[in-house]
């Protein structure tokens, strides 16, 4: 069996797409996805199953809409991709401290050169960014409310979601948990 991460886009945000976590776990149960843990309500799920990415990605984007009616993206990652991500962070610890931030985005495909001009319209002295791959490092030396960075990335659309240092590290836990 491998384990999963799956990040779901745009639910439980500013109080809309609204979807209870027990709901979800039970509902991913129901299609097969075993030893199901879901991580505060912005979509984090960590889950066991035997079945491709590909496949587990579209019966968990089809289960999030029938009981929820909502649309919902979801990005995948194994549990090797998520330490290795990890590993990865061109950003240390001490990067997240006093008022700083470091955000992970990951990505459903590479980012287009239309995508990455609009990510760089953002960079300044003290918001930044590094990609590898189908993930992106942010740091945000002030506040991310306040970052042009940070609000380019609405531009990206569907194909994205973010999660702050602190939730990548609890996911990590929970799936070394496993």
């Amino acid at each position: 069996m491998t384990v999963y991460i799956a990040l779901i886009r745009g639910i439980n945000v500013g109080g809309k797409n609204k979807i209870a976590m027990a709901e979800l776990r039970q509902e991913l149960e129901a299609v097969g996805l075993n030893r199901v843990q879901t991580y505060i309500q912005s979509g984090n799920v960590v889950f066991e199953s035997e079945h491709s990415a590909s496949a587990l990605r579209e019966s968990i984007e089809q289960a999030i809409t029938r009981i929820s009616g909502i649309t919902a993206q979801v990005m995948l990652r194994t549990s090797v991709q998520w330490e290795a991500i990890i590993d990865c962070c061109p950003y240390p610890l001490e990067a997240a401290q006093e008022g700083k931030s470091v955000h992970l985005s990951v990505l459903h495909e590479p980012l287009t050169d239309k995508q990455i001009e609009k990510l760089n319209a953002g960079v300044s002295e003290l918001n930044r960014y590094q990609t590898q791959e189908l993930e992106i490092y942010c740091h945000y030396g002030q506040s991310i409310m306040d970052s042009k960075l940070a609000g380019n990335f609405a531009k990206l659309r569907d194909g994205v979601t973010t999660r702050n240092w602190n939730t990548v590290l609890k996911l990590q836990e929970m799936i070394q948990a496993m």
